[in-house]
């Protein structure tokens, strides 16, 4: 019974996997961060995709470029096809995001430097921390909670 079900889930998965791995990855840095490179680390291990980065001093240029809400900033933005991801937001939800497409959705971000996240690990210490997708309209919603 359950072998009808087993198709649909690998092609889910493999659009998934095909989604995140066809766009283009690049994450904008400020050159005194070391837990930017861990998170693009775990970006290219989970999701398999190259991850080009550009270092840069000003970043808060960047994220205003970007569209980024400032109370939403963290200390590195990525973009990604249309989307940009601010902070360290899990490999996994990247991939999400790019799957689903929620309608009018331009960016994920993990606000700060939640403790426990990616590229913030720190043994076994973790604190909860939200993902939250965000709109151009400046309207949001929790797309993921950790923690």
């Amino acid at each position: 019974m359950k072998r009808p079900l087993l198709a649909p889930a690998l092609l889910f998965l493999a659009a998934c996997t095909s989604a995140a791995q066809a766009a283009t990855y690049e994450m904008f840095r400020d050159p005194n961060c070391g837990c930017c490179g861990k998170w693009a680390e775990h970006v290219r291990a989970e999701n398999a995709v190259e991850v080009a980065e550009t270092i840069t001093p000003d970043m808060a240029a960047v994220k205003t470029a970007k569209g980024v809400p400032q109370d939403l900033w963290s200390c590195h933005t990525l973009t990604v096809g249309d989307y940009v991801i601010e902070g360290h937001v899990p490999a996994a939800e990247i991939e999400r995001l790019l799957a689903e497409r929620p309608e009018g959705v331009v960016g994920l971000a993990v606000p700060g430097m939640p403790v426990g996240s990616p590229g913030m690990e720190m043994g076994n210490r973790t604190q909860p921390y939200e993902v939250i997708a965000f709109r151009a309209d400046g309207s949001r919603y929790v797309f993921a909670r950790y923690g």
